[in-house]
């Protein structure tokens, strides 16, 4: 595709839930509106999305459809692609995708999310959002009373086994070489019944597609039939560097847990006109959260729009004899005749 010169007054560049949710307040407020969607949202793997007052337990891909029609339906344009660059024009900024199709908005909403790192434990990936899991209020009730592994990643491990075993009394905790805990972490462990495994997490054993168990590097397996996981959540924020935003690392303790763009509670960053929204802002957002900060985003986007447009109508305004006001002037009085000619007749 080659460039064009389509000028939006907001390109969307992230088509999840803070992306669509953000979308359809823009196109309500009757602005033009293009979401670019790379397709590859973050819950994908997960069946079902939870905690989303109304959509209890939809699939996250229905979720995702019904927002993009709600979208369009009200004028948005939702285009499949991914950016791969932006630049600041004096007024506005260019967004190019993959493909080398460009387009101009004058302002950014960036709900692009996040990338969750995961170790490297044979068979883990595969079971991603299924029976390897992270957020309990995401996942907790699906495993109830389930045997659920806790595999230790960071100083967060024992926090995690104590929150899980609000969902179930059989938790372990497999250290994985990471350094012994405390003795009141002991202590607190052995009061609510979580035992500890110490050595290496080698792989996971599935039977007929399901977790059945967690194997240790000398062998033994442990049977458990969901493990959790502390990934490091990675901001994809390649888009926003290249606008001169930098990712800020966000710490527990002396442990980096992933890096997120720092933006005020509206979601506007330090680049006038951008805005971002959802997990790329929001390490711990889950989808409800995501969608609330989309629509917040996308209220102060328009506002400031109003803004720009109403400087713009008063310097006109005040600029009696510009060019612009000159040309209309003329039109209206003279019409045809505004060049100098007169039709005449016979």
């Amino acid at each position: 595709m080659s460039e064009t010169n389509q000028r939006y007054d907001v390109v969307v560049i992230g088509g999840g839930a803070a992306g669509l949710s953000g979308a359809l307040a823009l196109s309500r407020a009757r602005r033009s509106v293009l979401v670019i969607d790379a397709g590859s949202p973050r819950n994908a793997p997960a069946s079902h999305a939870h905690n989303y007052l109304g959509r209890e337990g939809v699939p996250p891909l229905e979720l995702l459809a019904i927002g993009r029609a709600e979208a369009a339906d009200y004028g948005a344009e939702i285009v499949r692609g991914e950016v791969v660059s932006a630049e600041r024009l004096p007024d506005g900024f260019r967004v190019v995708r993959e493909d080398g199709s460009a387009v101009e908005a004058r302002r950014l909403l960036v709900t692009t999310g996040i990338v969750d790192e995961l170790p490297a434990v044979e068979g883990l990936a595969e079971r991603w959002g299924r029976d390897v899991l992270h957020c309990p209020y995401c996942h907790g009730w699906e495993v109830r009373d389930a045997p659920v592994g806790i595999l230790a990643l960071s100083p967060m491990a024992v926090h995690q086994a104590l929150l899980w075993r609000q969902w179930t009394d059989d938790v372990v905790l497999f250290r994985h070489g990471q350094a012994d805990f405390g003795d009141e972490e002991y202590e607190q462990l052995a009061a609510r019944g979580i035992s500890v495994v110490d050595g290496e997490v080698t792989a996971l054993e599935v039977t007929g597609d399901r977790l059945t168990g967690v194997r240790l590097a000398g062998g033994t397996v442990i049977p458990r039939e969901a493990l959790v996981v502390q990934p490091r959540f990675t901001a994809r924020s390649a888009v926003l560097e290249g606008l001169g935003l930098v990712p800020t690392e966000m710490t527990m303790g002396d442990h980096v847990v992933g890096t997120y763009i720092a933006a005020d509670p509206a979601g506007a960053t330090d680049v006038p006109g951008v805005w971002v929204a959802g997990n790329v802002a929001n390490l711990m957002e889950q989808v409800v959260g995501a969608a609330a900060a989309g629509l917040k985003a996308a209220s102060m986007i328009n506002m400031d729009l109003v803004t720009d447009d109403t400087r713009r109508a008063v310097d006109a305004r005040r600029a009696p004899f510009s060019a612009e006001a000159e040309r209309r002037v003329t039109e209206r009085v003279l019409g045809d005749r505004r060049h100098g000619l007169q039709e005449t007749t016979r």
